[in-house]
C-alpha cells in the first residue's frame, strides 16, 4: 500500500477498534489544533492530515476500501469494475465515444492516470462533493446552557466563526452545511463540531438534569425555613419543610439544561446537606443537652 498511512498518522494499529481511533483523533486534534498553535504551519499541516485520516478510518465502508486500495480508496468501485472485464481492456464512453484503456493488474495508479486522460478527451468529470470534516470543540457548562460562538481554522487556512447552540453535551455533533472540505467544482462537504463539556465545580449534569448539593443549617432542617439554591441563571429560594432529613432531594422543574434542538428544559435537583453547628457556646451546649434529655436515643 503506497501513499499516506492513515493508521500511522493517528498512531494506531491496523486492527484498532472504532473507539481507539476516535480517542486517538481527539487527542491529536486537540494537540495540533491551529487555535492551540497559532502561526505554526507544521502544526496546521499535521492537523489537516489528522482530519483526513480520521475521516476515512472512522467510516466503516471507507476504511475497508482504504485497507484494500490504500490512499486511492476513492476509486475502489472503478477498480472493481475494471477487474471484472474479461479482456485486458476497460471500455467506457465519455461524451458518446468509446475509449479503450489498458488495465494492468495491480497497477491502480496507472489505471487512474489513464482514466483522467479518457475523460479529458470526452466530457468533463462530474463535480465531486468535498469531504466532511469534524472539529472538536470544548465548552463550559455555562456555554452549553446559554449557547456560544467560536472561531475555528479550516483546513484551507480560512477562519470561521461558528455558533454553538444551547443544549450541547459530550459527543454532540453540530452540523454546518457546506462548510467542510472543498470538492472538485467547488462543492464543499459539511463541517461537524464535536462538542465536549468541561466538568463544573458546583453542578453535575445527567442528561438534561443538573444536580447540586445545598447546605442547610441544622436548625432550618429541624424547624423549617428557606435557603438559596444556585442555578445557571442566578439564585432561587427553596423552602425547607420542618424535620427535613439529610440527603433529601428537591426537584426544581425547568431549571436544568436546555434540550438541544427544542425549547424544553431539564430539571435542577437540589440535595440537602445538613450542616452541624460548630464552636458551640456554653448556652448552646446546655440547650442541646436538654434536647437530648427530652429525646433520648
Amino acid at each position: 500500500m503506497a501513499g499516506k498511512d492513515y493508521y500511522n498518522i493517528l498512531g494506531v494499529s491496523r486492527n484498532a477498534s472504532e473507539r481507539e481511533i476516535k480517542q486517538a483523533y481527539r487527542r491529536l486534534a486537540r494537540q495540533y489544533h491551529p487555535d492551540v498553535n497559532p502561526g505554526d504551519k507544521s502544526a496546521e499541516e499535521r492537523f489537516k492530515q489528522i482530519n483526513g485520516a480520521y475521516e476515512v478510518l472512522s467510516d466503516k465502508e471507507k476504511r475497508q476500501k482504504y485497507d484494500q486500495f490504500g490512499d486511492q480508496w476513492q476509486y475502489a468501485d472503478q477498480f472493481a469494475r475494471a477487474g471484472r472485464q474479461q479482456a485486458p481492456f476497460w471500455e467506457f464512453k465519455p461524451g458518446g465515444g468509446t475509449t479503450r484503456i489498458r488495465f494492468s493488474q495491480g497497477d491502480f495508479g496507472s489505471l487512474f492516470d489513464d482514466l483522467l486522460k479518457g475523460f479529458r478527451s470526452g466530457r468533463p468529470a462530474r463535480a465531486g462533493r468535498g469531504r466532511n470534516i469534524e472539529v472538536p470543540v470544548e465548552v463550559t457548562l455555562e456555554e452549553a446552557f446559554n449557547g456560544s460562538t467560536r472561531r475555528i481554522s479550516l483546513e484551507d487556512g480560512k477562519r470561521l466563526e461558528v455558533k454553538i447552540p444551547p443544549g450541547v453535551r459530550n459527543g454532540s455533533r453540530v452540523r454546518l452545511a457546506g462548510k467542510g472540505g472543498e470538492g472538485s467544482g467547488g462543492v464543499r462537504g459539511d463541517l461537524y463540531l464535536v462538542t465536549s463539556v468541561k466538568p463544573h465545580k458546583l453542578f453535575e449534569r445527567r442528561g438534561d438534569d443538573l444536580y447540586i448539593g445545598v447546605a442547610v443549617p441544622l436548625v432550618v432542617a429541624m424547624l423549617g425555613g428557606e435557603v438559596q439554591v444556585p442555578t445557571l441563571k442566578g439564585k432561587l429560594a427553596l423552602k425547607i419543610p420542618p424535620e427535613t432529613q439529610n440527603g433529601r432531594s428537591f426537584r426544581l422543574k425547568g431549571q436544568g439544561m436546555p434540550h438541544l434542538g427544542n425549547s424544553t428544559r431539564g430539571d435542577l435537583v437540589a440535595e440537602v446537606n445538613v450542616v452541624l453547628p460548630t464552636n458551640l457556646t456554653q448556652q448552646e451546649k446546655e440547650l442541646f443537652k436538654q434536647l437530648g434529655e427530652l429525646r433520648p436515643s
